[in-house]
C-alpha cells in the first residue's frame, strides 16, 4: 500500500542558520533530540532509542541527498514505499526573518496521526534540549 505524505510545519525561535543547521541537520545535534544516539558512516545513519537492557530499537537510513543550511532527505533502511522518505527543511520567513523547520513523513493511513504525535513528541524535545 502507498504510503500517504504529511508535512509538519514547527517555528523555530532562532534567526541563525548556523545554529539551526547544527542541531537539525546534523548527526550530532539529532542526538540531542531526534534519538538516543545517531552514528553515521558514509550514506548510512545508525538512529538508536532506549537502552540496551531496556526497550531498545535500532533503525537504520540511508542518506538520499543534504544541501546545508537547506534540507537533509534520508530514507529508512527498511521501507518498503520507494517514493517515501524523511526530509527534515529549514526555510526563513520573509515576514519576521526567524526560520521554520518542515518536516516530511510518510506513513499508512492508520499510522498517521500516530506519527504526528512522534513528531510532536521530537519537537519539545528539540524545544527543551535547545530552546528551539
Amino acid at each position: 500500500m502507498k504510503k500517504e505524505k504529511i508535512t509538519i510545519e514547527h517555528l523555530l525561535s532562532s534567526n541563525s542558520p548556523s545554529n539551526i543547521w547544527d542541531i537539525v541537520g546534523t548527526v550530532h545535534g539529532w542526538a540531542c533530540w531526534l534519538a538516543d544516539e545517531v552514528k553515521q558512516e558514509q550514506d548510512e545513519i545508525t538512529f538508536v532509542w532506549g537502552q540496551v537492557w531496556r526497550h531498545h530499537e535500532i533503525r537504520k537510513a540511508r542518506l538520499i541527498s543534504s544541501k546545508s543550511f537547506n534540507a537533509i532527505r534520508l530514507q529508512w533502511e527498511d521501507e518498503e514505499d520507494p517514493e517515501a522518505f524523511v526530509e527534515i527543511r529549514m526555510e526563513r520567513t520573509d515576514l519576521t526573518g526567524h526560520y521554520m523547520l518542515i518536516i516530511t513523513d510518510f506513513a499508512e493511513p492508520s499510522d498517521i496521526e500516530q506519527l504526528k504525535d512522534i513528531w510532536q513528541d521530537n519537537l519539545s524535545r528539540l524545544h527543551q534540549a535547545t530552546g528551539l
